[in-house]
């Protein structure tokens, strides 16, 4: 998949992403202590509401074959995707809360859902898959059942692969493989921002 030549939809959703800001070239401090030249901020997309529409749209082909009941779209970022994707594709949605409540309800988990059901988990990033297991974990302890989780952007840093290992399958919209390729083979970033973002995704990796 890496290497595939994007769709005219995906080429103008890779565009869309740059243009708004949602992917960054420079020199960015991680919450590892690490200085990457990439930094990908997929929370500024609530203040594109096209942009939005055509990120949920990107997630319809494949969840359609795929096999669920509701999504489940992870805090924070997730929310709006997951709702975009809602929305066009007639699905229902739930979501895990990071905090539980303490009054009311106390619920975890927001939306309607039956014990048994499939979820389908919505994300925005997939880096090492860490944030995703806790998610899964509150889901499960409520009775769902997971099979797929499906985000925006793959970067491409072994959540893919912990997922797999753990009985579960990842898919993407976009990689970040992809999103060089097609940046640099249209010049919208410059040759050596993207040799240094795959010089340290490699590193990294």
């Amino acid at each position: 998949m890496a290497n595939e030549l994007l769709n005219k939809e995906l080429t103008s959703l890779a565009d869309g992403l740059l243009e708004a800001g949602c992917i960054k070239f420079g020199s960015f401090t991680l919450k590892s202590g690490l200085t990457s030249p990439i930094y990908i901020d997929l929370r500024r997309i609530i203040s594109f509401p096209e942009l939005l529409r055509k990120i949920g749209a990107a997630y319809l082909p494949i969840l359609q074959g795929l096999k669920f009941d509701r999504l489940a779209g992870l805090p924070y970022a997730a929310i709006p995707i997951a709702t975009a994707v809602s929305l066009q594709g007639g699905y229902p949605m739930i979501y895990p809360r990071k905090e539980v409540k303490t009054y009311g309800t106390k619920a975890e988990i927001e939306g309607e859902f039956h014990a048994g059901e499939t979820a389908l988990v919505i994300d925005d990033l997939a880096t090492t898959g860490g944030s995703k297991f806790e998610a899964i974990e509150k889901l499960t302890a409520a009775g769902l059942v997971i099979k797929d989780v499906v985000v925006l952007v793959d970067r491409q840093s072994g959540a893919k692969e912990s997922l797999e290992q753990a009985g579960y399958s990842m898919h993407s919209v976009l990689s970040i493989t992809q999103l060089l390729d097609h940046w640099e083979s249209t010049a919208r970033v410059e040759k050596h921002r993207i040799e240094e973002t795959r010089k340290f995704l490699k590193q990294a990796g």
